[in-house]
């Protein structure tokens, strides 16, 4: 008896941020359809006739909501259980995964596995891979089936375009064909679910630190991997910088807006942060072991940074 009420505040924490991530996933898919802001909509059902049309309003992006929630949630389970199983495969301590709610456009910033310093680079390996491995298992037919229930319409001024990697613009390439000049694919909630799925395992694999391409890197070139994961995170920040530079450059003077400046206000935050993750992180990968890899070892390490280059995306979001 004593022993399961120990482990029920390791239960409790886990389970409540896993919960406040679901409902931060869902209020975000709803949000993302409504045709008027939230407060339009409840000024609306107090006017006459209001309140039927308000009710269908609110129920048709609830539906909405959990068309995105599902298929983003069953994909952030997966990477983590991919990591979950392997670390205990290899007799690694792990946490249960610690999902993180964030009502933005997304609803969350993924989740995170507290580990024990792993001792073996195949195990390195195993680990960092098997959380991306797995959720690109989902994410890729996901956002493969939302794109064929996805019209294409014209493009709507002041809108939002998701950013495009290679993987991406290859799967609307094959399954919407050619898109013509001021038309987009207008996404089903189950391709932004899956494009999300994408981004965030985009964003693991970053070779810094102790992110899953940190893991993978790490096992791949030894302490070396601490050196590029510094200049990796200088490179990111002058990659927005410079950009953004050269946007304001071409940009008739009198028309230049913040939204000019997105490749810095994404992705010089991100890098930001994780410069100062790394830091407190001990600036350093924990040793792990001298075991040389496996040729199967070597061949998913190098797959991972494959995928990285596949997903990566120059700009995440961009205004219309």
């Amino acid at each position: 008896m004593s022993d399961d009420l120990d482990d029920r505040p390791r239960l409790l924490l886990p389970a409540g941020l896993f919960l406040a991530t679901v409902l931060s996933v869902f209020y975000a898919g709803a949000t993302q359809h409504l045709p008027r802001r939230p407060e339009e909509l409840v000024q609306a059902a107090f006017t006459r006739g209001g309140i039927p049309s308000a009710l269908r309003t609110l129920g048709w992006s609830l539906g909405q909501g959990w068309r995105f929630a599902v298929p983003l949630l069953a994909i952030l389970v997966t990477h983590e259980l991919g990591h979950f199983l392997l670390a205990r495969r290899h007799r690694v301590p792990a946490s249960l995964p610690m999902f993180v709610p964030f009502p933005n456009l997304l609803g969350t910033m993924g989740a995170v596995i507290s580990m024990r310093p792993i001792g073996s680079r195949n195990a390195l390996v195993d680990i960092g891979a098997a959380g991306p491995l797995a959720g690109l298992v989902l994410a890729l037919p996901i956002t493969a089936v939302g794109l064929a229930l996805s019209p294409i319409e014209p493009l709507t001024p002041g809108g939002l375009l998701e950013g495009d990697s290679l993987i991406y613009l290859l799967l609307k390439r094959l399954i919407c064909g050619p898109i013509p000049t001021g038309y987009d694919v207008q996404l089903h909630p189950f391709a932004f679910a899956g494009w999300t799925g994408l981004f965030m395992t985009m964003l693991n694999l970053l070779p810094v630190g102790q992110l899953d391409g940190g893991h993978v890197t790490y096992a791949l070139f030894g302490q070396r991997a601490d050196r590029w994961s510094r200049w990796f995170i200088v490179a990111l920040l002058g990659y927005a910088l410079a950009l953004s530079g050269s946007i304001a450059l071409t940009t008739p003077r009198g028309q230049l807006t913040l939204e000019h400046f997105q490749p810095a206000l994404i992705w010089g935050p991100w890098a930001l942060v994780t410069g100062v993750l790394l830091r407190l992180s001990g600036d350093a990968h924990p040793p792990a072991g001298d075991d040389p890899l496996t040729p199967g070892r070597k061949a998913i390490a190098l797959l991972c940074l494959a995928l990285f280059a596949l997903l990566f995306m120059p700009l995440p979001m961009r205004a219309v």
